[in-house]
This record gives C-alpha cells, structure tokens and sequence, in this order.
C-alpha cells in the first residue's frame, strides 16, 4: 500500500491544481492563439524551457483548418489531458489507501482492497462498473462537442476549432437540452470563478497548464515505478510493484 505521508506533499500539490483550474477554463479566452502567442504563452508558462515544439504540431495545419484551427485543437487537447492526469494522480493516491466503506455490489461484495495497487483494483472491478464508468466518459465527450453543433444563438458554443475557448466544457443544457434538470453544470457548480477580475483567471489558466503539465509527469511517473521497480528512485520501496499489463492482456483487461 502506499503511504500517505510519503506522497502528502505531492497530494496537496495536485488538490491545488483544481483550485486553480476552476478559474483557468473561464479565462480561456486569451487562447486564440496565433503561432506569435504560442510562442510568447511558452515564455510565460516556463521561462527556462520557453517555447519547445520539436515535431512542429503547431504547423500540421490539422484537416486542412490552418495553423489557428490546429493550435486551438491542440490546446484543447493538453488542457483535457492534463485535467485527466490531475484526476488520476489524486484519485491514484486516494485509492491506494481508502475505499468506499459500503458493499459494492447488492450481494455485499466489497470494493477492491486497499491492498490492492490501483490498476489491480481496476482489474478486480466487475465488467458492469467499468462499462459505467467509460459510458460516462463517453457521454461527457459527446456532449462537450454537440455544443458546437447547435444554431440556436442562446446557446450555442463556438468550436475552440473555430475561433473558440479551448478547454470549456459546455453548461448543461447548451447543447439543446437534456431530458431532466441537473442541478449544478460540469464545471464550476458553484460559481466561483464567474466574478473573478481578467487577471486572476489568466493566472488561473497559467497554472492550470503548468499543474496539468506537472501532473502527467507525475501519473506515469507512478505507473512507470510499477511496471520497472527502482525507475524512479523516490518511489520505490512506496508503489507496489505490477507485473500485469497496463494496456490490455490477462491480467489487466479493460473490458
């Protein structure tokens, strides 16, 4: 099992991302970005590195959309994997030290133990629970891309294809209304971020980037002592060793 104190630090860390992420989506309006804004956002992001586009992505010209087109795709995209990485580098430290107290199942079959390193309790899930959750996941992508599809002026959402915010997700209902009422949207429930001055969710957004950056490090950082014990010497002794495969296979499958 991994030890919290070990990973306390690294915890909090990761936690702070989302605060930060709650203003970074709405201030994503400063990434219309053109290849100059590319290049001054990397200056600002990490100075020392600044801007580093080795295989040139930025100038793929995406299905022909130009370089904004594809820029925005591409934006679009480390936002969306760097909050996915925020989520499982916390939900990787959660779950290798407390699950739900509850049966799992009605029969009273519990949730996989804590003894159990993440990917080993993906594994011992039943094929139901992993259906809902990749449904989900799935609906959520539909969804955020109807948003774009839609004529109605009041609410519809400009492809971050197409001159867009990259990395908002639609309010529910945006995308022509869904068959009961939700309570509270996808992003920001609350409202925090809505009265918050240009400043400060440009901040947000910064750190939102450079958290998500950090935080996909940090995942396969896990996953990476898991598979080749003593690869990264800070956890080795702390992530128990898996001999399964992460991908597919016998021991690990996803379905």
């Amino acid at each position: 099992m991994m030890k919290i104190p070990a990973l306390l630090v690294a915890f909090l860390a990761s936690a702070s991302a989302f605060t930060s992420s709650q203003s970074g989506t709405a201030s994503t309006t400063a990434l219309h970005e053109s290849q100059a804004d590319l290049e001054s956002l990397a200056g600002e992001l990490n100075p020392a590195i600044k801007y580093y586009d080795p295989m040139r992505l930025s100038s793929w010209n995406l299905w022909g959309q130009g370089d904004e087109a594809t820029i925005g795709f591409l934006r679009h995209a480390e936002i969306k994997h760097g909050r996915v990485a925020m989520f499982a580098f916390v939900g990787y430290v959660v779950q290798s030290n407390f699950h739900w107290p509850w049966p799992m199942k009605l029969d009273g079959t519990p949730f996989p133990s804590t003894d159990l390193s993440p990917p080993e309790q993906w594994a011992a899930l039943p094929v139901e629970s992993k259906h809902q959750i990749l449904t989900f996941i799935g609906f959520l992508e539909i969804y955020s891309e109807l948003a774009s599809s839609v004529t109605d002026p009041e609410i519809a959402q400009t492809h971050y294809m197409k001159g867009g915010k990259p990395g908002v997700f639609p309010k529910f209902g945006q995308a022509g209304g869904i068959p009961h009422p939700v309570p509270f949207n996808y992003f920001d429930p609350f409202g925090l971020s809505k009265n918050k001055s240009d400043e400060a969710k440009a901040k947000g957004l910064k750190a939102e980037l450079n958290n998500g950056r950090l935080a996909q490090l940090g995942i396969f950082g896990f996953l990476c002592e898991q598979t080749i014990p003593g690869s990264v010497p800070g956890l080795t002794g702390i992530v128990k060793p898996y001999g399964g495969d992460l991908i597919a296979g016998d021991a690990f499958t996803f379905f």
